[in-house]
């Protein structure tokens, strides 16, 4: 059977069975997430790129020991790891995540997109532009929920668990930032296409 066809928890099976190609291929289907995730809070190519090699130690050292139990969700638990070591760095540092645009890496472009013309990829561009703009300058809760609701694609319950607040809290939060998202484009006269 192709590794391919695979599940994750059967990969992982595998893989402690001795077969890294099993490895290889549960790391393929999530890496672009994972390091997405960690690289939108830390904004810094190289410390993400750093964070997520530890990420993926501690993965391997976990299962290796055997203290995997997460039933099928192995995507959750690995973002949960993620975004621990992204806020164990902020805390060594006495420092919050910033966000801000670079021009090193757009989340934008590791999203799959439909071929359009010249001026339909202007225009997604310039808006997708204008809508990181604006989820910068949300307060770092709310920033936090839509990154992790939007760009890592969390459930809510998942959200809340990972950041240690109520349901609730995490729903709140991500409705403060719609509406403050609303009021800067309104404030701030910004044409969304």
């Amino acid at each position: 059977m192709q590794v391919t066809m695979l599940n994750d928890q059967q990969l992982i099976a595998r893989y402690l069975k001795g077969d890294e190609r099993s490895f290889e291929e549960l790391l393929g289907r999530h890496r672009q997430k994972i390091y997405t995730s960690i690289y939108l809070f830390v904004k810094d190519q190289s410390l993400a790129e750093d964070i997520f090699q530890e990420v993926f130690i501690k993965i391997i050292d976990t299962l290796r020991k055997g203290k995997y139990n997460h039933e099928g969700k192995f995507l959750q638990w690995a973002m949960r790891i993620a975004y621990n070591m992204c806020v164990d760095y902020f805390r060594r540092n006495k420092r919050r995540p910033q966000v801000s645009p670079t021009e090193t890496f757009d989340i934008f472009d590791v999203l799959p997109m439909t071929d359009d013309n010249a001026e339909q990829s202007i225009i997604r561009s310039q808006t997708h532009e204008k809508v990181r703009q604006l989820v910068d300058m949300l307060p770092p809760e709310q920033r936090e929920v839509v990154i992790l609701r939007h760009y890592a694609d969390m459930s809510f319950k998942e959200i809340a668990k990972l950041t240690r607040v109520s349901i609730n809290t995490a729903l709140g939060r991500m409705r403060y930032a719609l509406i403050n998202i609303r009021k800067m484009i309104e404030e701030k006269e910004v044409i969304l296409q």
